[in-house]
Order: C-alpha cells, then structure tokens, then sequence
C-alpha cells in the first residue's frame, strides 16, 4: 500500500487540477489510502498576509470539507482522508483552535511559511534573503517550528525544514537546530514529515535532511509520508526516494490517521 497525506487542491490559489483528477492519479499510480491537506483560511491574519494565492478563503472551506467527503463515496476502493495545513502564527493559536473545532478531520499538518511578516518561500519575496543573516533565519525559523508543535494544535510537521528551499544554507553545521526539533516533536507527540516536495526546488533534497530525518527517528518521532502535491501529476512522486530515506534514518514504521486517531504499519507492507 500507499499513503500520500500532503494534497493540495486549486482551492489555496496556487494549485491546479480538479480534486477528483487527484484521486484518479492516486488510484492510477497504486495508492490504498490518501489525504487532501490543503492550505486552512488564515482569516486572522493582517490584510496584507491574507493572500488569496496562498490559503483558500473562508467561504471556500466548508465547500472543501464537503467535497473531501463526497470524492470518498465516489472512490471506495481509495482511503481518502481528510485534513488541513494550517500555518503558524505566534498569537493567534485561540483562533486557530477555534477554527479547527468540531470539524471532522483525520489529521492536521502544522506549517511554518511566515518568519514575522516575511513569507520566506514564496518566489515573490526571494530578495528578502540578500538582507538577512541565514543563520539567524534558520534560527528563527526553527524557534517557530518548535512553538508550533508545542502548540497541541498538530498532528504532523510539514516540511520541517522548508527554510532550505530555495538553497540557502548556513556555514555551521545544523545538528543544534534539528536536535531541538526532533525532542520537541517527540515531547509534544507529533509526527514528522518525509516530503519530496524538496525535491522540486533549488534545495533539491527531501524535507527533512537524512541527519534531521535520523535525529527524528533516535527520539522516537512517527514519520508519515507526503508529495505535496500542487498538481496531480505530483501526487506520490518521487515516493521511491522517500522510502528509501526513511530505511536509512531506521525508520521500519510509518504512522497512518482517521479521525486524528494514529496507528503504526511496518513499512514492509507498504509499496512504493
């Protein structure tokens, strides 16, 4: 079996292709169970950070919540689960639990896009970086990380080292930094990401690094597996390469979600 949790829809601005044109290339390339995570109305943010090209509108949300539902009795031979991304933002977290409450989701991806008012990875604000020490960016990226998982709010860290993105990377080594991760996802019992997303962008490796991705697995953090997917033709790509890191950082379970309940399967019975 399959799993790719980390699915887009046109809904965030920036994805293309009908939800169901998702689902047709999950049942195509083989996948038993899958997950539509888009990108959660940031409705409380300023109004220059409430990009329509970044997260879907609020009116938008219920009629994705519907949709999921609805693709999941059209395609019964394929899990399709049901979750959200939801950025980060320090000070916000009541109004991000409130619009999580009561809703009917499998899991829920935590994501860090936004170093203060900067949204270090989008290809709009690249020239931010030339006017910035990345070591102090990464720094503050990792801090934010961290914050959001203690938050309780999470399931699964996205792309936990997005920061490298577009392949801008300190000196010193990182070992500090992604030790730090790896024991407060372990303490706040959240699960960490293997996305190949990285792979599609000048950082051009997985998020997380093998050595995060090996620190993660030493503190016992629950790996999932997730394409990112903005395009159907993405959905589980590259998903050999995954597996292939997860084996390497000592990984032999992956976890698996249905109503933000999780549960671990030997990666033995999992076909990439």
């Amino acid at each position: 079996m399959m799993i790719d949790y980390h699915i887009h829809t046109s809904r965030c601005g920036h994805a293309r292709g009908k939800m169901s044109e998702y689902v047709e290339e999950a049942r195509k390339k083989g996948l038993a169970e899958m997950g539509f995570s888009d990108h959660g109305p940031m409705y409380w943010l300023t109004p220059d950070l409430r990009d329509p090209g970044l997260a879907m509108a609020e009116d938008e949300f219920p009629r994705y919540l519907e949709e999921v539902s609805a693709l999941g009795k059209m395609y019964p031979d394929v899990n399709i689960r049901l979750g959200v991304e939801l950025d980060y933002i320090p000070g916000f977290e009541k109004q991000a639990a409130r619009l999580l409450s009561g809703l009917p989701l499998d899991y829920v991806y935590g994501s860090v896009h936004f170093i203060g008012g900067w949204a270090f990875d989008s290809p709009r604000q690249l020239e931010e970086y030339g006017r910035r020490d990345i070591k102090e960016v990464y720094r503050q990226y990792f801090n934010l990380l961290c914050g959001a998982a203690d938050t309780g709010l999470f399931d699964i860290m996205a792309h936990p080292d997005l920061v490298k993105k577009f392949g801008h990377r300190p000196a010193k080594e990182l070992t500090e930094l992604y030790l730090q991760a790896a024991r407060t996802f372990a303490r706040a019992g959240v699960c960490v990401e293997v996305n190949t997303a990285g792979l599609r962008w000048p950082a051009g490796e997985i998020y997380p690094s093998a050595e995060f991705l090996w620190l993660c697995q030493r503190e016992g953090v629950p790996a999932v597996t997730g394409s990112d997917a903005h395009d159907p033709e993405s959905v589980a790509l590259d998903f050999h390469l995954a597996l292939a890191l997860l084996k390497e950082a000592g990984y032999r379970k992956v976890a698996l979600f249905r109503d933000r309940q999780r549960r671990l399967a030997p990666i033995t019975e999992i076909n990439y």
